[in-house]
């Protein structure tokens, strides 16, 4: 057997996924780690010399540069080249140019307004400007938090992606040498990090994304828990950028929407509808070899420029053209999500990114798949709106017919490209098939929807999750309503008090209690969250449908009464100290702590994360510098997920930036297989811990999903 070759100071065989250079004397390899030269360095050697070499032959020899407008600065500057974008040319060129002020198109809302509701009822088209976090319930470290703090919570040794600036060129280190380069008193160049997805680190603790985002998303509400395909994490990002740094236009992946929010410094957005007319130009400027010479605002009719400051939230609706400058030092949080409001735009949106071929890392993962999941339930919230006589919304029969068309495509294309995404338990023909006759039914009017609309009945809510909706306990629910019809006609007299207001004052008191702190020991925030909006949800959703059928059917108030109670109570959330006064001297949960933290209480954040923050600081403090603290200090003495070591996805060392349709933006989280998907770990309750919602769920039956085995 003829062994690998060895390469590097450290005598190993090749590995893909890490970075190397070739010393131009001895022509043997090295890593980067093992000689001290950063990815990003690199490019400007123009003369290598390893270690042993630089002993006989002297340093190695730089780059000289020769211009300030080119990503390769080492073309002469002749004045015959145009400025290509992020050099600092370009830079101070973008800081004098004048757009239409952001004012023009920019929502500013208080976050309580910002909700589920408001969004389907006035539509998310355009970008939405929120000064105070206050009512979004959005939990963020305080103001202070810093890039050390980063790197404490995230672990110096994670390799992240970071971009070159004045190259627009994509690289990779690790958090510690970037960490390095941010405190260095004159850094070299200009790198920006806008792909760090904590989701699987400690600081996901400090991290509570806003509520619309998190009851929206597809993926929270649609992704099953026993999908063959490893979950998409796109919900939390960390962006650290240093003046001047600058990304181009794009449109973020799969069309998801996108909430920002600046934690310190500045960034400035220029942002483009996304009219017909301006993806077209979009698409032809992304394909064409110049696109770095070209600036796109200047192409299309309106680029409106929004100032970020500190403290406010931007969320950016589907398919929004965006350019971002880094005018002073930053750090910001984000987030992207995919949702049902403009499912028509997110399809566009994924179909031109095929078109560009854009490489799967800047892809949202698994796109396919989660469209087939949410087709699936779709389709049950569409028979529901049948069988209860109402019209589902207009945007969500438009998003339909969309998905239809797509799913339609898909299923050809894969007579070709046979890499499928149709997740294992969809049968894709026949739900194909269902949608589309639910689609014709409501087009045909056999829906009696002119019967509705006479009768005044409204529109039936919409986007519910899998395990909000119930449809075997509405199936139940008809089969007693229908078996009890001959008793009980359509004639209702002026009603006493009805059921529905009973169900209602019922459900303040349950929510009542549940703020009063009694789920502050469910494993934190999170947990809570999860018991709150999702008793909010389903009772929003299925207990104005319920009381619906039960006022119109049941046979008696009281045992309608008795049923809910007793599917509250089995579910944990009903407390046996009824008498007990909710207005009692009981402070809400989140301003209980030994330790009141201004930051914090004025934020409807629980002043423990200020104090944990602290502690941990602290703690990570007494462990000295050591070179091995961070790491072994890190997984003996704190909590991890899980230890595994995520692998990274492979690079290669590429000299030349990226090809032109390839401009660095941001990426996915790279998804592990499922197995050791440490962004899982930790997240689903253990055994016996379920959740208040689930709990809820399994008494109704609301799980449809059926655990398969791969």
């Amino acid at each position: 057997m003829a062994t690998a070759q060895l390469y590097c100071v450290c005598r190993q065989p090749y590995d893909v996924s890490r970075f190397m250079i070739e010393c131009d004397i001895c022509k043997d390899w090295f890593h980067g780690s093992c000689v001290e030269v950063e990815e990003h360095h690199a490019v400007d050697i123009d003369v290598y010399h390893c270690p042993s070499c630089d002993v006989h032959h002297g340093p190695s020899l730089m780059k000289k540069r020769r211009n300030w407008h080119r990503h390769d600065y080492t073309e002469p500057d002749d004045g015959s080249k145009p400025v290509q974008a992020g050099t600092s040319m370009f830079v101070r060129e973008l800081q004098t140019r004048t757009f239409p002020n952001g004012d023009e198109i920019l929502q500013p809302m208080q976050g309580s307004q910002v909700t589920q509701r408001y969004l389907e009822r006035y539509g998310f088209r355009y970008p939405i400007a929120v000064h105070k976090m206050e009512g979004l319930g959005l939990c963020l470290p305080p103001p202070d938090f810093s890039v050390k703090d980063v790197e404490r919570y995230v672990g110096g040794d994670k390799v992240i992606d970071v971009i070159d600036v004045a190259r627009q060129a994509d690289s990779k280190m690790k958090l510690s040498a970037f960490v390095k380069y941010y405190y260095s008193p004159q850094r070299p160049k200009v790198l920006n990090v806008i792909s760090l997805e904590f989701s699987d680190t400690k600081m996901s603790e400090l991290v509570v994304v806003p509520d619309i985002a998190q009851k929206m998303s597809w993926v929270e509400n649609y992704w099953p828990d026993d999908s063959y395909f490893p979950k998409p994490f796109v919900q939390k990002y960390c962006l650290m950028g240093v003046k001047d740094s600058y990304t181009d236009f794009h449109i973020d992946f799969g069309g998801t929407s996108v909430w920002y929010h600046v934690l310190w410094g500045e960034k400035i957005f220029y942002l483009i509808k996304p009219t017909p007319a301006n993806l077209a130009l979009y698409e032809e400027w992304s394909s064409s070899p110049t696109q770095s010479e070209v600036f796109f605002g200047e192409k299309v009719d309106k680029c409106y420029k929004c100032v970020v400051q500190q403290g406010t939230t931007l969320l950016i609706p589907t398919g929004w053209i965006h350019a971002v400058l880094t005018s002073q030092d930053c750090m910001a949080f984000g987030g992207n999500f995919l949702h049902n409001l403009n499912i028509g735009m997110q399809l566009r949106c994924y179909e031109m990114e095929r078109r560009l071929k854009t490489p799967d890392l800047f892809k949202f993962p698994y796109f396919e798949a989660i469209c087939w999941y949410v087709a699936k339930n779709v389709l049950e919230t569409l028979k529901e709106s049948r069988e209860d006589n109402c019209l589902p919304p207009e945007y969500l029969i438009k998003g339909v017919k969309a998905l239809i068309t797509a799913l339609r495509n898909w299923l050809k294309r894969e007579v070709t490209e046979p890499a499928s995404e149709v997740p294992d338990h969809i049968r894709p023909n026949h739900l194909i098939k269902m949608l589309t006759k639910e689609i014709q039914h409501l087009e045909n009017g056999n829906c009696g929807s002119k019967l509705m609309k006479s009768h005044g009945i409204s529109a039936c809510p919409s986007t519910r999750s899998a395990h909000e909706r119930g449809s075997h306990a509405r199936r139940t629910a008809r089969r007693l309503r229908d078996h009890h019809h001959h008793h009980h006609h359509h004639s209702h007299g002026p009603k006493a008090p009805s059921n529905l207001d009973i169900f209602e004052q019922h459900t303040q008191e349950v929510l009542k209690k549940l703020e009063m702190g009694t789920y502050e020991e469910v494993s934190g925030i999170n947990e809570y969250r999860k018991c709150h909006s999702g008793l909010c949800v389903f009772l929003k959703s299925n207990g104005l449908k319920l009381n619906r059928i039960c006022s119109e059917y049941a046979t008696s108030p009281s045992t309608e009464e008795d049923a809910i109670q007793g599917m509250l109570s089995m579910a944990g959330l009903l407390y046996s100290h009824p008498s007990e006064d909710p207005s009692s001297s009981q402070e809400s949960w989140w301003s209980r702590t030994t330790h009141p933290s201004p930051d914090y209480s004025k934020r409807g954040c629980p002043a423990k994360l200020k104090h944990r923050i602290q502690e941990h600081k602290n703690f990570m403090d007494s462990q000295g510098s050591g070179s091995n603290s961070s790491s072994e200090a890190w997984s003996s003495r704190t909590h991890f997920p899980g230890h595994g070591e995520i692998p990274t996805l492979a690079y290669q060392y590429c000299e030349t930036s990226l090809s032109p349709p390839l401009h660095p933006s941001k990426r996915p989280a790279s998804n592990p297989p499922p197995i050791s998907n440490q962004a899982t770990k930790g997240k689903r309750p253990k055994k016996g811990m379920a959740t208040a919602k689930q709990r809820l769920g399994k008494i109704l039956k609301l799980s449809r999903h059926k655990p398969f085995f791969v």
